[in-house]
């Protein structure tokens, strides 16, 4: 199993606030790089969408501890993983974290590695930018 970990963010957003907004998954349109991404389908439990026209992921919410994680699997696609979005606050302010663990065999880990941390790390960016502008 790979672990992939997203830089921690701090987002000027009530945690509880957060985690409502990250349990929809139509959301997560948001939070990716719009740049790479198409064919987009959405609905509050499910959204998929290609990668740079090529990879096709299908991300599914599975659960979570209310206002601290968000679970979401991976459906069809290339290969299986998990996803964990880790919501923490103090002060006012929540920490988010994406872990990913991805069932991944040794030659795939390093052609995906360096692009799946820039994508987790850009979507925790993603959460601090989108969740921060609603507040100011």
């Amino acid at each position: 199993m790979t672990r992939i970990e997203s830089k921690k963010v701090s987002v000027n957003c009530p945690q509880a606030e957060c985690f409502e907004f990250l349990t929809n998954m139509n959301n997560y349109e948001l939070l990716l790089p719009k740049k790479n991404v198409s064919d987009w389908s959405s609905d509050e439990k499910v959204c998929s969408f290609k990668i740079q026209k090529t990879y096709k992921l299908v991300l599914e919410k599975i659960g979570g501890t209310p206002s601290s994680q968000i679970n979401i699997k991976s459906g069809e696609g290339a290969f299986k993983f998990t996803l964990d979005v880790n919501l923490k606050e103090e002060n006012g302010v929540t920490e988010a974290q994406l872990i990913c663990d991805a069932d991944i065999n040794p030659f795939l880990k390093m052609m995906v590695m360096k692009p799946l941390n820039n994508l987790f790390d850009y979507m925790a960016d993603r959460i601090a930018v989108v969740k921060g502008k609603e507040q100011a």
